[in-house]
């Protein structure tokens, strides 16, 4: 057990979780005083006497499961099902496995089964269990390092497993079958449930490969995914990785809240004035003891959104709002406003709770706008430029961000026009391909004249580039 948790130890080091020798021997003198039958404890042991900080819980958690997690539970789902695999071909497993046992006796000492293939064909998933671990060890999985070499360690898995000799054993199994008698049906059956018993088998083999690189190489996963998700459409969001995605827009946000604090820092030190610094030194020789600095003050801009939430572009919407959120600190001050056709402020909406509560409570509900009607950009922005425009000077950026799809509707363009004039620039970010902008019901082409920029943003990396350029 100890040569396990020194294992598990070094995986939390390798993943970024600095794990001391102290904090070692202190997880070994807690489980001397616990039961290390009860998951919960031992866990909980374990994480109180490695983990410092809260932003590390999860990485732990994760390593946990897959280190201590018994591979058993993959296993048994790999060949739980077998019953319902054969009976989808008009088949009874208990009946075919209890022909072929009475057969099997009276074969004697003359069947030759290796230990592989009895033990699948009892489905015995503790000995498979075991089996594929060994085999995985001797194929040097612990070496694996990406994605790519997945393929490459099942297959010397399988190998070392001779997980084709099993499957000619059973195969010549089949055969002797039929020899002694048993119906071409029940034959066929037993062919069919050879094929799945070894489908079953190479998938737990790419399993268990799937997570020893899970295992061993944690942090390359996390950035590979992260990666992948900055990439992946806003449009094709899953559940868990719109959950997963808020703590990477969260993460993006305070990367460039610590640029804009070194940039802040660099303008009240100023810059060097090398004109000056040289014709107040010329009494010296020129030798610069005095350094003179240039001291230009650089205003924070306003920030006005503009976020079409309607059902098509409702995820972009939801980061587009929370990004901006996590960087209040660089703005004077930020409005934002939601609309589908009419134009809802909620501002003192995401000032008085949590973001997320609040982008939920401005999608989901009534309360703000009418979220269930016909997209009519128009009409929005007349409301605007009715109600709001008084708040727009030259130092605000207004970002609009909407397909620009106005279901045939007026666009009245003249009103962003108006807003565009009075405003320092006007940003749009649309998660449509440029190919699609001012074909069909879109107007981007009737609005782009009236934006400083007009960007495709369908994808995280794409926010954040823009966002990020707006700091400048």
């Amino acid at each position: 057990m100890q040569q396990r948790i020194i294992e598990f130890t070094n995986l939390l080091r390798k993943s970024g979780i600095r794990v001391s020798v102290a904090e070692g021997i202190d997880a070994f003198k807690a489980l001397d005083e616990l039961s290390i039958d009860d998951r919960e404890i031992f866990r909980d042991a374990l994480r109180a006497s490695m983990v410092k900080r809260g932003d590390e819980i999860n990485t732990f958690d994760e390593l946990f499961d897959l280190y201590w997690s018994g591979f058993y539970d993959n296993l048994r789902e790999s060949f739980g099902n077998l019953d319902e695999q054969m009976g989808d071909m008009g088949l009874d497993l208990e009946s075919l496995l209890a022909q072929m046992a009475e057969m099997m006796e009276g074969m004697g000492g003359d069947l030759d089964l290796g230990e592989l293939a009895k033990a699948m064909l009892t489905q015995d998933l503790a000995a498979l269990e075991n089996m594929i671990r060994e085999a995985a060890e001797q194929a040097g999985t612990d070496r694996i390092e990406n994605m790519l070499q997945v393929g490459f360690f099942s297959r010397r898995t399988n190998e070392q497993l001779d997980l084709e000799g099993a499957g000619g054993q059973l195969e010549e199994l089949a055969e002797r079958l039929a020899e002694m008698g048993m119906g071409s049906d029940e034959i066929e059956g037993v062919r069919q449930m050879i094929q799945k018993l070894l489908e079953n088998m190479r998938r737990s083999v790419k399993n268990f490969v799937e997570r020893e690189l899970q295992t061993r190489n944690h942090d390359y996963m996390e950035k590979f995914r992260k990666e992948m998700l900055q990439e992946k459409s806003f449009y094709h969001l899953t559940e868990d990785e719109i959950t997963r995605m808020r703590e990477v827009v969260n993460r993006l946000a305070q990367r460039i809240k610590n640029v804009l604090s070194v940039r802040k820092k660099r303008i009240k030190r100023g810059k060097l004035d090398l004109h000056q610094t040289l014709r107040r030194n010329m009494a010296r020789g020129g030798i610069p003891f005095e350094v003179i600095y240039k001291h230009r003050r650089k205003d924070r801009p306003k920030l006005v959104i503009l976020c079409d939430v309607s059902s098509s572009v409702a995820n972009v919407s939801r980061f587009m709002l929370q990004f901006m959120y996590g960087l209040q600190e660089a703005f004077t001050k930020i409005r934002s406003y939601v609309f589908v056709s009419d134009l809802g402020e909620v501002t003192d909406t995401f000032k008085d709770g949590d973001v997320n509560s609040a982008i939920e409570k401005a999608l989901d509900g009534g309360d703000v706008i009418n979220v269930y009607t016909r997209s009519n950009f128009g009409q929005a922005f007349h409301d605007f430029w009715k109600n709001h425009l008084a708040s727009i000077d030259n130092k605000t950026t207004v970002i609009v961000l909407g397909d620009a799809r106005n279901n045939y509707n007026d666009p009245r363009a003249w009103c962003l026009r108006d807003i565009h004039n009075k405003a320092k620039n006007v940003v749009w970010l649309n998660p449509e391909s440029p190919s699609a902008w001012g074909f069909g019901d879109s107007v981007m082409d009737r609005y782009a004249p009236y934006c400083d920029r007009v960007e495709e943003c369908r994808n995280l990396r794409q926010l954040s580039k823009v966002v990020d350029e707006l700091m400048l």
